[in-house]
C-alpha cells in the first residue's frame, strides 16, 4: 500500500512531544538557539482545575492565553517580532479536526513552522473550484506565496470520519447533510481495503483505510497544475503520515 521502503516508525514517550530526528535544526529552533534559549514546550499547556465541560469557556481560553503569553510569547520576542513581519513556513500540513490530533502538539512545531489546514478525516479533494474553492485557495497560497516546500497529509488511529467512511452504504445514500458527502472522496480508499483485505477483521480494515486515504489526498493533490509543476520540478515534497495516539507512534512515507 506504501509506495516507498524509507517510511520510519518512532515510538512517542507519553506527554513527550515528539521532534524528527534530523541533526540540522529548523529555522524557528535555530532562531532560539542563536539566543541561548531552547524552544518552548508547545504542549506545555496549562492543567484544567475542573473536569471537562465545567467551569466558564471563556475563563479557560483567558488562562490558556495568558500562559501562553507569559510562558511563550514574552520568553521568545525576538521570534514573535520577525513573525510579525513575514512567514516563511517550510510545511503545509493537512490535518484531522479530531481534538485528540493536533499537529503543533504532535511534531512540536513552533510559530511559524507550518501551515494548517485541519478538517474531518484529514481529507485533500481534487482541484474543483467551484465545489472545494477553500481547500484550492489554501493549497495555492501555501504553494506559490508562502512557497512552501513540504506537504504534509497526516492520518491518525481511530478516525471517526474514515470509521463513517466504512459504513456508507453500497446504494450510496447517506444519513447526513454534509460528513458523507465529504467523506466520499475518499471511496477509493475503502473499495481497495475492502477487495484486498476482506478476510481481516474491521478494526484492521479501519486502520489500513485510514493510511489509504492519506494515499488518495496525497494523489489529490497531484491534481493542482502548480502543485504537480513543482513536483516534477523537485521544489515539493509529498508526505504521508500516519499518527497512532493509542500506541504513540508515527510513520511516514513519500508516494
Amino acid at each position: 500500500m506504501l509506495n516507498r521502503a524509507n517510511r520510519w516508525r518512532v515510538a512517542l514517550r507519553p506527554a513527550l512531544i515528539f521532534s524528527a530526528s534530523s541533526t540540522a535544526p529548523s529555522a524557528c529552533q535555530r532562531s532560539f538557539c542563536r539566543h541561548g534559549r531552547q524552544p518552548p514546550p508547545v504542549a506545555d499547556l496549562p492543567s484544567r482545575t475542573t473536569p471537562a465541560g465545567i467551569g466558564d469557556p471563556v475563563e479557560r481560553l483567558a488562562a490558556g492565553f495568558q500562559h501562553f503569553k507569559e510562558e511563550v510569547y514574552e520568553k521568545n520576542h525576538a521570534l514573535f517580532t520577525q513573525l510579525a513581519s513575514s512567514q516563511q513556513p517550510k510545511f503545509m500540513v493537512f490535518a484531522c479536526a479530531d481534538s485528540r490530533v493536533c499537529p503543533s502538539v504532535v511534531f512540536n512545531f513552533q510559530p511559524g513552522e507550518a501551515f494548517t489546514v485541519r478538517n474531518i478525516a484529514n481529507i485533500v479533494p481534487p482541484q474543483d473550484k467551484t465545489r472545494y474553492s477553500g481547500v484550492g485557495a489554501a493549497i495555492e497560497f501555501a504553494v506559490l506565496q508562502l512557497q512552501v516546500e513540504n506537504i504534509v497529509v497526516v492520518g491518525h488511529s481511530r478516525c471517526g470520519g474514515i470509521d463513517k467512511l466504512m459504513s456508507i452504504k453500497e446504494d450510496g445514500t447517506t444519513s447526513s447533510g454534509f460528513v458523507e458527502e465529504w467523506l466520499k472522496i475518499c471511496l477509493h480508499a475503502k473499495e481497495k481495503v475492502q477487495t484486498q483485505h476482506a478476510a481481516l477483521p474491521p478494526e484492521d480494515q479501519l486502520t489500513l483505510c485510514e493510511k489509504e486515504a492519506v494515499n488518495v489526498s496525497l494523489q489529490n493533490l497531484k491534481t493542482y497544475p502548480f502543485v504537480k509543476e513543482l513536483l516534477n520540478k523537485k521544489k515539493l515534497r509529498l508526505i504521508g503520515a500516519y499518527y497512532n495516539f493509542v500506541l504513540g507512534t508515527i510513520e511516514t512515507w513519500e508516494i
